[in-house]
């Protein structure tokens, strides 16, 4: 364990995110002020801004010198301190809309952009996951792992990143090779929660063309810390600081997965 990363400095960091969640578990979605951003069906609503500044708030009074990278607002660069706590408000905020219930709250830290620590909190099911480097992986409290079935006999979940053009053709076509490899392939609108699926062996794959740091930053510690795979579809490591494409498997996964041909 990293030596900032103590046993109450965690429980202080799951206690703020629980309550983040009780404010998003009891919005009014009479009142959602929704608003439009960049790239096909890209919404924010006032919960997402209100999350990320109690979180942003409450993470620098936990470990004060931490920077902060969240979802919204502008964004000149990564930040340059040691630490930098990577989040994502609410991952999933289309199913938040919609009241689809597979939305999640996501918070990563890393040291020297390197990622030491994840947590995500699906809201609708009270279900905690969390992970601190070298010491495994945790869903409310129990160690969960990858799954180590051949794909043959599991299911493949992906992402379609809906908010840049030509890539949900790419998302689709792969989705429909991995159907003649798998059981089922399910698409859930919530890459965090994805990449948790997989940590908790409920998949055996996930793949998306496309992320951004904070909605891939927390859940692949977690995944790492199950005993999975997570990296870009051309096989290089996941980057922080950037956008860029993200597969994550079990154990059990026994066809090539990596296409070298494929964009970062």
């Amino acid at each position: 364990m990293d030596t900032i990363l103590k046993k109450n400095t965690v429980d202080e960091i799951e206690s703020l995110v629980r309550k983040c969640g009780d404010i998003i578990r009891n919005a009014d979605r009479n009142v959602l002020d929704t608003d439009a951003k960049a790239g096909h069906a890209n919404f924010v609503t006032k919960y997402d801004a209100l999350v990320q500044d109690k979180l942003k708030n409450g993470l620098k009074e936990i470990m004060p010198g931490s920077g902060f990278f969240g979802e919204e607002g502008e964004h000149n660069g990564f930040p340059k301190e040691e630490y930098v706590f990577i989040v994502d408000p609410i991952d999933g905020t289309t199913n938040f809309m919609n009241d689809l219930g597979f939305f999640c709250i996501a918070v990563a830290l890393v040291k020297n952009k390197e990622r030491i620590f994840g947590m995500v909190y699906d809201i609708a099911r009270d279900e905690l996951y969390k992970a601190v480097k070298g010491e495994g992986a945790f869903l409310n409290g129990r160690r969960i792992y990858v799954s180590k079935k051949p794909l043959s006999m599991d299911v493949a979940l992906f992402g379609t990143a809906p908010y840049y053009e030509g890539l949900p053709d790419i998302a689709f076509k792969k989705a429909r090779e991995y159907l003649d490899k798998c059981i089922d392939v399910r698409r859930f609108g919530s890459a965090e929660m994805d990449l948790c699926m997989i940590a908790a062996g409920k998949a055996g794959i996930y793949f998306e063309p496309r992320l951004q740091p904070w909605a891939v930053a927390a859940g692949s510690v977690i995944v790492e810390e199950a005993g999975g795979t997570v990296k870009k579809w051309n096989g290089s490591e996941v980057d922080i600081e950037k956008q860029g494409s993200c597969v994550a498997f079990g154990k059990g996964v026994d066809i090539p997965v990596f296409d070298a041909g494929f964009p970062e």
